[in-house]
């Protein structure tokens, strides 16, 4: 009876640490179905350098800018500049409206800027790139991947030191005549992470069908 219950508390044990082991691996699945270590990356919250709300909204941008760089990772010209039919967009036109889209809501929220009242060197290097459509299946084609990532890591990389200098009272201001009604840069800025979210999702879908 004694070896029974020896053999039972051994198996219970041996399970406990197999159990825990689960759920305190530095190991786990994220999101994306992929396994990553865990880091600071995977918490969400005030970040050094930045008020608490910045510093949140911060590391959501980092999260999902990681998030959508994954799949694209060693992407070829002809990959990038595939399309899988006459409405979609390429993927390498897709990065490259998200930097578009991210310096149109740094230029409205951190220089007051509306829409149409782009500098024109913004104009030039991403006007046709935030409207995409035919202009872009046309246009946005032959540039490698270092091409795109340059404009994304330079916009991020200003939005980030810029966004060191505002504090929280900025980031839930709202803005009263905004086009869909009251809404605060920390709306503003959330969008940001949800368009590249839903551009995520399209990338993901194209690169599934490449056929080159």
């Amino acid at each position: 009876m004694f070896k029974n219950r020896r053999s039972f508390i051994k198996k219970g044990a041996t399970a406990a640490i197999a159990t825990s082991a689960l759920f305190n691996s530095p190991f786990q699945n994220d999101p994306c179905g992929t396994k990553t270590a865990l880091s600071e990356e995977n918490i969400i919250g005030p970040k050094e350098g930045y008020t608490p709300h910045v510093g949140a909204l911060v590391s959501m941008m980092n999260w999902m800018r990681s998030t959508i760089l994954r799949p694209v990772e060693g992407l070829s010209i002809a990959e990038l500049d595939y399309l899988h039919d006459e409405n979609s967009n390429s993927i390498g036109a897709m990065l490259w409206h998200l930097a578009a889209t991210e310096r149109f809501y740094q230029l409205n929220t951190l220089d007051g800027k509306d829409w149409g009242d782009w500098p024109a060197a913004d104009t030039k290097e991403f006007d046709m790139a935030m409207n995409l459509g035919d202009t872009g299946r046309n246009e946005i084609k032959g540039n490698s991947l270092d091409f795109y990532l340059e404009k994304l890591d330079r916009v991020r990389n200003q939005s980030l030191e810029e966004l060191k200098k505002k504090d929280d009272n900025w980031l839930l201001k709202p803005d009263e005549s905004w086009f869909w009604g009251p809404t605060n840069n920390y709306c503003k800025w959330f969008h940001v992470v949800e368009h590249e979210s839903n551009h995520n999702g399209q990338i993901k879908y194209i690169k599934s069908r490449v056929e080159v």
